[in-house]
Order: C-alpha cells, then sequence, then structure tokens
C-alpha cells in the first residue's frame, strides 16, 4: 500500500511520556485517550450487565421476588442509558481514536486537547446518572426513551440530575465527532484520497456526521423536559396546549440515526476483518461506502415507525413503513459482500474472524425482525413486547458488542505488543455465543405470545421460558469476566506480537511495530 521502508517510518521512539497520574489526566495523545475511552465503556458494560441482572433475576420466576417496582424500573432505563451512552458509543469512540489516526498516516487526531477533554467530561456524566439512583425518591424510573409525561409530570426529583448528564454525554459525543471529521478531512497521508480510506474510517467519518446532526435533537427534547418539569412549561403537557406524541417524534428523530450510530462502525469493523482472515480484498468497496452513506441518510426518515401505535394518518405510516423496509437495502448490500468476500478465500478461523462471522449471522437476525417489525399491521401485534427486546439486543449485543470485542481481538496485539492467550480467547467466544442466544432468541416467543415489556412482574405462562432468559443472562454476563482477565493477561505479559500478526491484514496500522509506539507518523508515509 506505501513505498515504505522500515527505516523511512519515523515513528520517535525516544516517547515523551509523561509519568504517574498526570500522563492521563493531561494526556493529548490519541492512543491514551483512545486507552481511556475503551477501559471507561468495558467498565460501564459491566456495570450496565449487573443492572440487566437485576432485571432478570427478578424475572426468573413470576410476582414480586427480589426488588420493588420502582426499582425496576430504575434499572430497566439506568442499563438502558448506560449501555447506550457509556458501553457502546465510547466504546466506538476509543476504536477511533485509537485506528482513525494510524490508518491515515495521520501523526494524531486534529485537536488534542478537545480530545482529552471530549473524554474527561463523560466520567462526570455517569457518576451524575448513578449517583441520582441514590437521591430521595429514586433515580430516573421512565425508560431509556423518558417519553413525556413519564419524565415530567410523573418523574423523580433526580430527573434534572438525568438532563444534566445528558447534556454532557452529548457534549463529549459532538466534541468527538467534529475530532473525527477534521481528523480526516485534513491529515490524511499524501495520495491518500477518500476512496482509498479503509472502510471503518469511512463509516466513522459519516458516524460523525449523524452524531453532529442528531445530538442537538436530543438536547433540545431533554431541555423541554426539564423546562417542563421544573419551569411550568407544555411542551407535552396537553391540558397547557402541548403535545406528548410530539416528544415521541422529537426523541425518535434522534432516536432512530442514534440506533446506526451505534451500528456503521461495526460494518467498518467486520469490513476489516473478514477479508484479512478470508485473505481477499473486500468485495465491492465502493458500493459498502455508498451503502454506509445511504443508510446514514434514510436513518432520518425512518424515526415513526417507532410510533405506528399512536394513531398516526395511514398515509404516514405507509411512508414510514416503506421507507423502513427501503433500509434494509443497503443494510443487505453489506451482508451480501462480506460473504462474497469469503467466497473462495483462503478463511482461517481465528477470534476476531469467529465474532465477525457471529456478527454477520446474528445481526442478519435482528435485521429480519426488524423487517417484520416494519410491516405496520404486524407491528401493532408487536408493539412494546419483548419481540421488540429480541430485536433491538440482538442488533446491540450480538451487533455492536459482538464487533467491538471483534476488533477488540484483531487490535489488541497491536495495541499491547503481545499475543492473547488463545484457549481464553476461544472459551469467551463459544460461552458468550451460546449464552446470548439462550437469552434474547426465546424472548421472540414471549413477544408473539403478548408478554409486555418493561413490567416486574407476568402472568404465569410466561414462566418456564422466562427461566431460560434469565440463565442465558447470568451466563452471559459472567462470561464477559473471561474477556477481563484476558485482556488484562496480555497487557501483562505474554509472546511478543510481530508488527502484522494476521496474514491477510492490510493498512498503515500494521506497518508500524507492535506495540503501537507512542507517537507514530511523525512524517507522513506516501500512499501509492
Amino acid at each position: 500500500m506505501t513505498d515504505m521502508t522500515p527505516d523511512q517510518v519515523d515513528h520517535d521512539d525516544h516517547d515523551h511520556k509523561p509519568r504517574g497520574v498526570m500522563r492521563w489526566l493531561l494526556t493529548t495523545n490519541h492512543k491514551d485517550i483512545g486507552s481511556m475511552y475503551l477501559i471507561f465503556s468495558f467498565s460501564m458494560f459491566l456495570l450496565g450487565g449487573a443492572m440487566a441482572l437485576v432485571i432478570r433475576a427478578e424475572l426468573f420466576q413470576p410476582g414480586l421476588q427480589l426488588v420493588e417496582p420502582n426499582f425496576f424500573n430504575q434499572m430497566t432505563t439506568v442499563h438502558g442509558l448506560i449501555m447506550v451512552f457509556g458501553a457502546v458509543m465510547p466504546a466506538f469512540t476509543g476504536l477511533a481514536n485509537w485506528m482513525v489516526p494510524m490508518m491515515i498516516g495521520a501523526p494524531d487526531m486534529a485537536l488534542p486537547r478537545m480530545n482529552n477533554w471530549s473524554f474527561w467530561i463523560l466520567p462526570f456524566a455517569f457518576f451524575m446518572l448513578i449517583m441520582s439512583l441514590f437521591m430521595e425518591g429514586g433515580g430516573p424510573n421512565f425508560g431509556w426513551t423518558f417519553y413525556a409525561p413519564l419524565s415530567t409530570t410523573y418523574s423523580p426529583d433526580s430527573t434534572a440530575l438525568f438532563v444534566f448528564a445528558i447534556h454532557i454525554m452529548g457534549i463529549s459525543s459532538i466534541m468527538g465527532a467534529i475530532n473525527v471529521i477534521v481528523t480526516i478531512m485534513n491529515l490524511r497521508a499524501p495520495g491518500m484520497t477518500y476512496m482509498k480510506m479503509p472502510l471503518f474510517v469511512w463509516t466513522w467519518f459519516i458516524t460523525a456526521f449523524l452524531l453532529i446532526a442528531v445530538m442537538p435533537v436530543l438536547a433540545g427534547a431533554v431541555t423541554m423536559v426539564l423546562t417542563d418539569k421544573y419551569f411550568a412549561t407544555s411542551f407535552f403537557d396537553a391540558a397547557g396546549g402541548g403535545d406528548p406524541v410530539m416528544f415521541q417524534h422529537i426523541f425518535w428523530f434522534f432516536g432512530h440515526p442514534e440506533v446506526y450510530i451505534m451500528i456503521l462502525p461495526s460494518f467498518g469493523i467486520i469490513s476489516a476483518i473478514v477479508p484479512a482472515f478470508s485473505r481477499k480484498k473486500l468485495f465491492g468497496y465502493a458500493s459498502m461506502v455508498y451503502a454506509t452513506a445511504s443508510i446514514a441518510g434514510l436513518s432520518f426518515v425512518v424515526w415513526a415507525h417507532h410510533m405506528f401505535t399512536t394513531g398516526m394518518p395511514v398515509f404516514a405510516e405507509l411512508f414510514f413503513m416503506y421507507c423502513t423496509m427501503l433500509i434494509s437495502v443497503p443494510t443487505g448490500v453489506k451482508v451480501f459482500n462480506w460473504v462474497a468476500t469469503m467466497w473462495r478465500g483462503s478463511l482461517t478461523f481465528e477470534t476476531p474472524m469467529l465474532f465477525a462471522l457471529a456478527f454477520i449471522v446474528l445481526f442478519t437476525i435482528g435485521g429480519f425482525s426488524g423487517l417484520m417489525l416494519a410491516i405496520t399491521p404486524a407491528d401493532f401485534q408487536y408493539h412494546d413486547t419483548y419481540f421488540v427486546v429480541a430485536h433491538f439486543h440482538y442488533v446491540l449485543v450480538t451487533g455492536a458488542i459482538f464487533s467491538i470485542m471483534a476488533a477488540a481481538y484483531y487490535w489488541l496485539p497491536k495495541w499491547t505488543g503481545h499475543m492473547y492467550d488463545n484457549k481464553l480467547a476461544s472459551w469467551h467466544f463459544w460461552c458468550s455465543l451460546i449464552s446470548v442466544n439462550i437469552l434474547f432468541f426465546p424472548m421472540h416467543f414471549l413477544g408473539l405470545a403478548g408478554m409486555p415489556r418493561r413490567i416486574p412482574d407476568y402472568a404465569l405462562q410466561f414462566a418456564d421460558i422466562n427461566a431460560i432468559v434469565s440463565v442465558g443472562a447470568f451466563l452471559f454476563g459472567f462470561s464477559q469476566l473471561i474477556f477481563l482477565v484476558l485482556v488484562v493477561k496480555c497487557a501483562r505479559g505474554g509472546e511478543p506480537a510481530p508488527s502484522k500478526p494476521w496474514e491477510g491484514a492490510e493498512g498503515l496500522e500494521w506497518e508500524i511495530p507492535s506495540p503501537a509506539p507512542y507517537h507514530t507518523f511523525s512524517t507522513p508515509p506516501k500512499i501509492d
């Protein structure tokens, strides 16, 4: 890809690294900040997972067993908020910080001080959110979608903390997105045109524009919630001339592009891993770029498919139904291209490839259940049942989370300079794969049978399947501790990793030593 020799790559091996705590507090190095995002994200993943286990422990049997219904609602709300804003999004931002500059031959992110700030405001946001649970009246208990009037008229006093936490998370996301866009547009190595950029860079580039477009919409929604609750406005109160359904329109205009913000970088990761372990070029590179852009564009015209039961006019229901079905076309293009890349390739099945294959199959299941939900008359049956829970967890757990795991296994040797324990990695993969399907697949049947979501108690006929689901939840949760052990073990030592540990891997990041030096590409490489 480049005409560099190892001698020409200036890695600045004298590494001016400050030591101790101040290194992490003041760092502007993209690798340090990427590592902090990833560590923070995994901590939030474990915390959000612990909340999910509280939910599943309560639902193991019918009847109220362990927690009060109000606390159950707080767990469902904060679990959702932590997983979306604290686990998935910071993990992708961490991967972007680590990999985007190395993939485009840049010395660092374009706005390094803003990069530091965008990370360090996050822990304060989540500290505020978690502390709200300890306030009198409890934390947010209105679902992660915080529909009015649940989040206004009927919400606890801690709602102000929730609103401020969401604002800070949004500010962090916008700053991170601006940084990614400026870096990609201005710091690409000579010769790296847009259509030579790796797919991961492309997917993040498009995701960053989505973030800048929709985060202010979320800010508007939470600000209106704040003023409705504390300052006697009536944006969402029909008695004062407002409209509670307007809240849903505003929220989902943010919320549906947000779903793609959490999955587009996954497509970039899988598009790096599948060619590497198939020993082939990615099939249909240009179509993948256009498909990603199409998904981003269409994501702005499908928001009301979350609202088919609110009494929309039939014309609007048909419009949103067809637009939602249309978005499956570019997604299908991607799945086809990944399969075509593997076709007649020299495949090997190292852990990153196993997670990538699991992603392709299981994300596709999530996509098909999404198509079922897109059909308006059918959605009247599925709406607000466990079928919806099954659908979005197949997209976000076996989709986003599995792709993040695949990325971690793929790039971990580059980050740490050590090869990880393959036996532990295999255990982690197989335990996760089996348990995640025990956890989420039976939820489809619960939903089709009519079990509503977000309830702490349920009818007796759902008991057996709920018990199976809860067992799957605990197995999946504890399987992630294997990953924790593996990463700590890998960071501390192990077999030294070569600069290119995977035979079929391509890209600038594989042309620098492992572990990646503190400063890379002080002299930009030239791309052929």
